[in-house]
């Protein structure tokens, strides 16, 4: 028994590393509602104050082995003042009536809540070597599953964000790109806050920065090395490994474009889950 008990952290490790699979996509119906005849826009320059504060563009290899490429934060930066600012526009969040709200409006409200509210929780447990070290279970892998927020009187995970609300509702592939959860082979945390009217440019640029970066794509030889959110939600990519190549055609950039069409490429997924972070 007590060898089984030391064994279990390693157990664990493996499995949550190696067997980690995301949910299924799976409405859930409450969140339907919406009002397209309200043109009310929600305040998100609270979010983008942090970002332009503590988001940094990474153009050259930095002191965390971060490719250029990687937007970094400067958790450790963080005034206290900010570190209010960002807690008081969750709450404001979490105040909304988002049912009343149009559709575009509600996908960036949504967007902004899961990347501000990861970006707490990485705060609230700084210093942390990665995301999936934060778990309020012992069977856990990550803090996804965990009930952080307060939405109409509905609490809700960030898997219930990601999987039950943004997935299922605009079934578009692209808000993969769009969702950061504080890891190196994340997608990028972009530098601005979406909005109702910049959301699909940021998922054209999300796209295009992700597949075009050693991180999400990369072809050596007869070999395709994927980011393992090609494998996660291959249904959103219809369904195939077919399907995911296609989606990688229709971003990618330069003579590796059409070396996808070559016969007989070997894929293998990878996934970096080092925290995104600029600094000590």
């Amino acid at each position: 028994m007590a060898r089984l008990i030391l064994l279990l952290p390693v157990l664990l490790f493996i499995c949550g590393s190696s067997i980690f699979a995301a949910p299924k996509s799976e409405l859930w119906p409450r969140w339907q509602t919406h009002n397209a005849e309200n043109h009310e826009v929600i305040d998100h320059s609270a979010w983008e104050i942090i970002l332009k504060k503590y988001l940094v563009t990474s153009q050259l290899p930095t002191e965390s082995s971060a490719p250029a490429g990687i937007n970094l934060l400067q958790y450790a930066g963080v005034s206290k003042i900010d570190y209010g600012l960002l807690k008081n526009y969750l709450t404001t969040l979490e105040g909304i009536s988002i049912s009343s709200f149009s559709r575009p409006e509600q996908r960036a409200f949504w967007i902004n809540l899961y990347n501000a509210a990861t970006v707490n929780l990485i705060l609230e447990h700084y210093p942390v070597e990665s995301i999936t070290k934060i778990s309020f279970s012992f069977f856990s892998f990550g803090p996804w599953g965990e009930e952080l927020l307060t939405i109409e009187g509905e609490e809700l995970s960030l898997n219930d964000i990601e999987h039950r609300i943004l997935r299922p509702i605009w079934q578009d592939p692209r808000i993969h790109y769009a969702l950061n959860c504080a890891s190196m082979g994340c997608p990028n945390l972009q530098p601005l806050a979406f909005t109702a009217k910049n959301t699909d440019s940021l998922l054209e640029t999300g796209a295009s920065e992700y597949i075009n970066h050693p991180r999400g794509a990369k072809k050596e030889d007869k070999k395709l090395r994927l980011s393992k959110i090609f494998e996660w939600y291959q249904d959103d990519y219809g369904g195939n490994e077919a399907g995911v190549l296609l989606h990688l055609q229709k971003y990618a950039k330069g003579n590796w474009a059409n070396s996808l069409n070559e016969d007989e490429l070997e894929i293998e997924y990878h996934y970096d889950w080092r925290l995104n972070k600029s600094g000590p």
